[in-house]
């Protein structure tokens, strides 16, 4: 009977945990993407600036800059469980405190779940890793798809919710915090008892280093998912001006851009059928590079089939966003050189993607048009094309 009992437990334990997984997943964009679509009905009751409003979607970028390189460390003193707990806390109290009707918590509450966020993003590779070794594409790209649909679905009934709740805009940004909670309920089990950790695996060939920000291999995922969040977020932020300066109407483009968050999900559960076909990750890489080279120079060139370029850099975007966090675990010799590898990626990435958009803008004013920051996104591409193939060969990173 206490065989039977010990493994009952053991499947109810490995069940709960699927669970949880899952559910942080679900936890990763909702509190993001459902702001956006309520940006100027907060701006019209805060009376916000242009540049402030904007800043709030600006913000949780710059946090996970500077949170994620600090996060292996902790984990390693607390835990990964344990520290993924702390992050949900942290998360339900960000979104709570962002709806507040007091300005300053607003700003507190966005840094708070930003914070939150940039240590599930750096650990959930350590998790997969850890966790699920043998299917390491396959559960990325659940991990992705779950991301993306509940942040388009949060996107999407944003608006519905400002109308419909009482409360407005700060009942639709708050209500996030049920469904975090639900995952913190769910993760609970996980911390307790500890789980040690787990043994280094012998015979990696992995490149050791005391630091991956002295590993090359590191720096070229680095920079592979620095143009993956770069090029994600500039097409969010500018494709629907671009679509309306070619007589696009604005309900159109709306629908553009969840066809292309839509894409990237269906990339998510596409990409680990196609890698499970392949050595390594090289030409994958490289060609989701060229897929979107092609996009933006479709775009600055033929601009009146927009809508058809929109829908061909959503095919690339998704498996460039899917390789840059499957690299994290795939480049890693372990769970703990992959919780590095994430911290210095995900540091790197999210500067360069809060960035992105700015400078893109920033060319569009100063040449008045779309040719040059477009010419410019072409040569980006060009060069995410080459770092994929360095990024995507078979080797190892070992903290």
């Amino acid at each position: 009977m206490a065989i039977v009992r010990t493994a009952n437990e053991g499947t109810a334990r490995r069940v709960l945990m699927i669970a949880g997984f899952l559910l942080i997943a679900a936890n990763l964009r909702a509190a993001l993407t459902s702001v956006g679509p309520l940006f100027e009905t907060i701006r019209a009751d805060l009376g916000l600036s242009g540049g402030e409003v904007g800043f709030i979607g600006t913000l949780p970028l710059l946090t996970f800059a500077a949170v994620s390189p600090q996060v292996p460390r902790l984990a390693r003193r607390v835990g990964t469980d344990q520290m993924l707990w702390i992050a949900l806390a942290l998360l339900t109290a960000g979104i709570v405190l962002r709806s507040v009707p007091v300005i300053a918590l607003l700003w507190a509450g966005t840094v708070l779940l930003g914070a939150a966020i940039a240590i599930c993003n750096v650990l959930m590779p350590s998790l997969i890793k850890r966790d699920f070794p043998g299917k390491v594409s396959a559960v990325t790209g659940v991990y992705t798809a779950v991301m993306g649909i509940v942040a388009a679905v949060a996107a999407g009934v944003a608006v519905p919710l400002a109308g419909a709740l009482p409360g407005g805009w700060r009942t639709s940004l708050g209500c996030w915090a049920g469904l975090v909670v639900i995952a913190l309920a769910v993760w609970t089990p996980q911390v307790l008892p500890r789980r040690p950790a787990a043994p280094a695996e012998p015979g990696t060939g992995a490149e050791r280093t005391t630091t991956p920000w002295r590993s090359l291999l590191a720096w070229e995922c680095a920079a592979f998912m620095a143009l993956s969040a770069a090029g994600f977020y500039t097409a969010m932020s500018w494709w629907p001006s671009i679509l309306r300066s070619n007589g696009t109407s604005e309900t159109t483009a709306g629908w553009l851009m969840f066809a292309y968050q839509l894409i990237g999900v269906v990339m998510s559960l596409v990409m680990p059928i196609v890698l499970s076909r392949v050595r390594d990750q090289r030409a994958v890489a490289a060609s989701s590079g060229a897929l979107a080279m092609v996009g933006y120079l479709g775009m600055l060139l033929t601009p009146g089939l927009a809508v058809v370029w929109v829908l061909v850099t959503g095919f690339a975007a998704g498996a460039l966003f899917f390789l840059a966090l499957a690299f994290f675990s795939l480049r890693a010799a372990d769970p703990r050189s992959s919780a590095a590898l994430a911290g210095m990626g995900q540091s790197i990435g999210y500067l360069v993607a809060a960035v992105g958009p700015t400078l893109f803008g920033v060319l569009h004013d100063a040449t008045g048009g779309w040719r040059v920051p477009l010419a410019v996104m072409v040569g980006v591409a060009a060069a995410h094309s080459l770092i994929g193939l360095r990024a995507g060969r078979d080797a190892h990173v070992k903290v």
